[in-house]
């Protein structure tokens, strides 16, 4: 819990901290409820200050950009809720096709600044609607490309607010996972490495992708992206729709009917809708198909 002491220290500090905060409007599942209060740090000054008083002071506290792989608990969190989503996060580019990028910055952002300077390698994340930092947390990948492909380094605040930096080798990169989901340490920021090509190709793969997307994916729905990991020798979104559950509901949750891998937000649906929902796909997968789906949404 949060006491008047924390939210005291808190006003002192170069950040937004809004109370009570619905954290609904902080996810694309828009489900949850609220967080004690929500943090929005202006800087990394004051970003190492708040986790330093998170831990003087023993304050639960948990760390999100765009929240687009996160699903809330409808009691919320009772702590605090650190927000990184920062649309004003500076990219730099450096030599040799080095791009340097803070974690609050949308990969869609960091995607049209590659396309600007054309540079290659990030065309695959072109439509993931998270941050930065949510990728190289959980090495987001999609169409054959990977988080892991192209960087070359990760920056991070330690939880008494001292900053590291990891190499690609010392992250501990592999499908859907990084070091960084073994501990509580904050990315602040990334490194990548991308190859100068011809910009209309890259504008073109980068269409394609999106195009694709659309055809295929729930994007008229909330959700939290594809619900399950992929498993070995298969994909969740077949063996789904091959156990006949596209548009199975409970509640205001549902498989998408478009895409059997996306559970959405169909009408008003609760955390406890989703996980029930997820539960009873879990079931009927194994039971008739003989695999575990492991879910890839983080709950929170």
């Amino acid at each position: 819990m949060v006491d008047t002491f924390f939210l005291r220290a808190l006003s002192g500090m170069n950040c937004d901290a809004i109370p009570a905060a619905p954290l609904s409007r902080f996810t694309t599942f828009h489900i949850g409820g609220p967080a004690d209060v929500l943090i929005k740090p202006h800087n990394t000054a004051a970003l190492a200050q708040i986790l330093r008083l998170c831990r003087e002071t023993q304050t639960p506290r948990v760390i999100i950009g765009k929240g687009s792989n996160l699903l809330v608990s409808d009691r919320g969190f009772a702590g605090a809720v650190i927000c990184l989503d920062n649309q004003y996060g500076e990219i730099r580019l450096l030599e040799n096709g080095l791009v340097e990028c803070d974690a609050g910055v949308t990969l869609m952002r960091l995607c049209h600044f590659a396309l600007e300077h054309s540079l290659s390698g990030l065309e695959f994340a072109y439509g993931i609607p998270g941050s930065v930092g949510g990728a190289v947390y959980m090495n987001a990948g999609a169409y054959g490309g990977e988080i892991k492909d192209i960087i070359v380094s990760a920056c991070h605040l330690d939880q008494v607010g001292e900053k590291h930096t990891l190499l690609k080798d010392q992250l501990a990169l592999s499908y859907r996972h990084s070091i960084y989901a073994e501990g509580e340490d904050c990315i602040i920021s990334a490194c990548f490495a991308l190859t100068p090509s011809n910009q209309e190709e890259i504008r073109s793969r980068m269409d394609d992708y999106m195009r694709r997307r659309k055809e295929k994916q729930p994007l008229e729905y909330p959700s939290a992206g594809s619900t399950f990991k992929r498993p070995a020798g298969n994909y969740a979104s077949a063996l789904i729709d091959q156990c006949g559950l596209k548009g199975y509901r409970i509640g205001g949750a549902m498989v998408s009917e478009k895409h059997a891998g996306f559970v959405i937000n169909y009408d008003n649906a609760t955390c406890d809708d989703v996980v029930q929902l997820i539960a009873y796909i879990q079931k009927v997968v194994k039971e008739q198909t003989g695999y575990e789906l492991s879910c890839e949404v983080k709950m929170l």
